[in-house]
């Protein structure tokens, strides 16, 4: 293949296609049920607000302006990319099949690197703090009661084997967040001869770049649990989920709805919200209380 605009120019759009056949393939992304995508209009966005879940009152008298107190927590942007470099040999001896299926990878990992970057902070949501300074699954979430006296809450019940998670998403902010400022777009090529990494390296180079990050939303629409994923801790975690209180002892109105677990907890998943009689025999009371979730990147 000769070395000229013309050629290049089909190559690059050769790459584009592929690139976008990565992300029209790649699985359905699953993150979306648990991370609420924020767009940010800066490096390092604040989430101080998180502190502050107002209830509507009767309004007698002047309006009361709701104070909760705010938190210090921010989560700041980062930068990520994915290049691969194409030998200008490669180019004129027209040995280029396999770049295409590495084009297609590109756009793959577009989709599924953010995907698996919620999974792997959503699992390490019992040693990483939240807005409240606790970690994001703690025993001692500090909350205000009815007096306004603080005391501590739960939302795990600790344990030592294989984590599974009972989630409230049916809220507007769900209980992770996706924080974008800019996300994976249009390939960008350096494939000018003068362009040094040709010039120098002979090496024709494309690639793709975002900036974001992800971070904890409310800790209270969550419970993550190490015990045995059975009836017992599954009604723990239900019954938990549906006490949660905001300050001064307001009702939080959740329901556990998303059952979320590894491949490895798949059939104990299955068995406690599908089958219709429970261990023992008598009649399950927990079938359909939420939808199963199976994680393939909880592995």
């Amino acid at each position: 293949m000769k070395i000229n605009s013309a050629n290049l120019a089909a190559l690059r759009t050769g790459y584009s296609a592929a690139m976008q056949r990565g992300i029209d393939g790649a699985p359905a992304a699953m993150a979306k049920r648990i991370a609420t995508v924020v767009r940010a209009t800066q490096k390092e966005q604040k989430y101080g607000w998180l502190g502050k879940m107002p209830k509507v009152r009767e309004w007698i008298g002047d309006r009361v302006v709701q104070n909760i107190s705010e938190h210090d927590y921010a989560i700041k942007e980062k930068a990520f990319e994915l290049t691969i470099g194409v030998d200008k040999d490669d180019i004129e001896t027209d040995n280029l099949g396999h770049y295409a299926t590495l084009f297609e990878g590109i756009g793959e990992a577009t989709v599924l690197d953010p995907e698996q970057m919620v999974w792997d902070l959503l699992k390490a949501g019992f040693t990483t703090e939240c807005y409240d300074g606790q970690n994001f699954f703690d025993t001692d979430h500090p909350v205000l009661d009815a007096a306004g006296e603080p005391q501590s809450v739960a939302n795990t019940d600790g344990g030592s084997g294989t984590p599974w998670f009972l989630l409230d998403t049916s809220r507007s902010l769900k209980p992770l967040i996706k924080q974008v400022r800019r996300d994976f777009g249009l390939l960008v090529a350096k494939d000018k001869e003068t362009d040094d990494n040709v010039f120098d390296r002979k090496e024709f180079i494309y690639g793709v770049d975002a900036r974001m990050n992800f971070g904890f939303g409310f800790w209270q629409m969550a419970w993550g649990s190490k015990q045995t994923l059975n009836a017992a801790n599954y009604g723990t975690a239900r019954a938990a989920l549906s006490s949660m209180k905001g300050d001064y002892g307001r009702p939080l109105g959740l329901k556990g709805n998303l059952l979320v677990v590894p491949p490895s907890l798949e059939s104990a998943g299955l068995k406690l919200l599908n089958s219709e009689n429970a261990a023992g025999g008598e009649t399950n009371e927990w079938k359909g209380t939420a939808e199963l979730l199976v994680v393939p990147w909880l592995a």
